[in-house]
């Protein structure tokens, strides 16, 4: 069965935001047995989305359209849709009935007619009530093609596939079985990776299918097969797994269905009844960001500081202006006495430190770009790595908070190896 994505906005276009629909639609169908043909972004026209329609349905079997719902005039996509399809604008009670409940319940402006007018929708639509907004998701039939416009809101469009879309479309289409398995590592890259397991890879069957997702300190090894016997194909791969896990086991961290890394350090944490707390300087917030966005966060971890200047070491941290002078404040011993001290200001079991030159320039840091020092303290001793990590601003900071929590996963499983430089 074969797919089209459709995003709908002028928005895209310019890069005003970044189009995670297409992202998210595309692994969602994946995972269910359908094959992604295009993901096309176009603009708030009429005549865009028409051609765009017309070239897609001769293609494809579904076509799943995000955007221009709202209830402004530049939304056009429920109009285009009701034109294309000859049909014609009703009202639905119950979903006028769902806008007028949402403005009462959560939202302080008045009401006003456009609102209202939302739940205008085409007749020989299914329609799907929107849970958390008032565009409604809409499904339009044809002998030759299924056509599916949601919301361009990103979690508003998720929960109506989630909850509505993808259970009717398992229902309707024929799909084969897809079965894919991602291993999660940490600690060594791409090429790495790929010598050492290259005489598994080179005996793997053709028609099982093998990728390499890289990204900054995180390699993903994603192992997929399609077919009809779902007992055959789950258990052709999992055999293949299982001898890949014995070759990365220093560097595997788990399957990606099981959570990231982030997960597996909240689950055990909150296991163990420990906590963490964090004290950050070129990650600027980041490694709190990432942990507080795994659910149950607040069993574990008690809070973070940024001390990106030296003045908030010294005066929260404790860290004498004398000692950042002397000993630079990215060097292995600010980063130690920044996680004892956060440690025990915030009495936790556990505490990460991240203190260096994230770029672009040295500015008034006597280290070099991409020099950082990662310190962890633990109940009975402190850990401080020293890296280089690059010259690219972003790339410093993300691969600096994946080390860290790569750090601290291995302290956690006592598996860690101390190394500073």
């Amino acid at each position: 069965m074969l797919a089209e994505i459709i995003n709908i906005g002028d928005e895209i276009l310019i890069g005003q935001i970044v189009n995670t629909n297409g992202a998210f639609l595309s692994k969602e169908l994946s995972s269910i047995g359908f094959k992604i043909s295009k993901i096309i972004s176009i603009s708030d026209k009429k005549e865009d989305i028409i051609e765009t329609i017309e070239r897609s349905r001769k293609s494809s079997d579904l076509i799943i359209i995000t955007g221009g719902l709202g209830p402004t005039n530049d939304d056009i996509t429920k109009h285009t849709l009701t034109a294309y399809f000859k049909d014609k604008l009703i009202r639905n009670n119950k979903i006028q009935s769902h806008i007028e409940a949402l403005f009462k319940k959560f939202i302080t402006t008045p009401i006003v007619k456009m609102n209202i007018d939302q739940a205008l929708l085409p007749s020989k639509a299914k329609i799907f009530r929107n849970e958390y907004g008032t565009a409604s998701g809409m499904w339009f039939s044809e002998n030759d093609i299924d056509i599916i416009s949601l919301p361009g809101v990103p979690y508003e469009m998720k929960a109506l596939m989630i909850d509505s879309i993808l259970p009717q479309l398992k229902i309707k289409f024929k799909r084969p079985f897809i079965y894919n398995k991602t291993l999660l590592t940490y600690g060594l890259g791409e090429s790495a990776i790929a010598e050492r397991i290259s005489e598994w890879e080179n005996k793997l069957p053709k028609h099982l299918k093998f990728a390499y997702l890289p990204s900054l300190g995180r390699v993903r090894l994603r192992l997929s097969l399609s077919g009809e016997n779902k007992m055959v194909v789950k258990s052709e791969v999992n055999k293949y797994v299982l001898t890949l896990k014995k070759l990365i086991q220093d560097i595997y961290v788990g399957e990606e269905d099981d959570g990231s890394i982030e997960y597996h350090i909240a689950k055990i944490l909150t296991e163990n009844r420990k906590s963490i707390s964090f004290a950050e300087s070129c990650t600027g917030g980041l490694v709190s960001a990432r942990i507080t966005a795994i659910p149950g966060a607040s069993k574990f971890y008690k809070g973070g500081l940024v001390a990106y200047s030296n003045q908030i070491k010294s005066s929260i941290l404790n860290i004498p202006d004398k000692f950042i002078e002397v000993n630079g404040a990215v060097s292995s011993k600010v980063a130690e006495l920044m996680a004892i001290n956060i440690k025990k200001n915030y009495n936790t079991d556990y505490s990460i430190a991240t203190t260096g030159n994230a770029g672009p320039t040295s500015g008034d840091l006597k280290s070099k770009v991409g020099h950082v020092y990662i310190a962890i303290a633990t109940p009975s001793n402190v850990f401080v790595n020293f890296f280089k990590m690059g010259n690219h601003r972003e790339r410093v900071v993300e691969k600096t908070v994946n080390k860290a929590f790569e750090i601290l996963l291995k302290i956690l499983k006592n598996e860690y190896n101390y190394n500073i430089e």
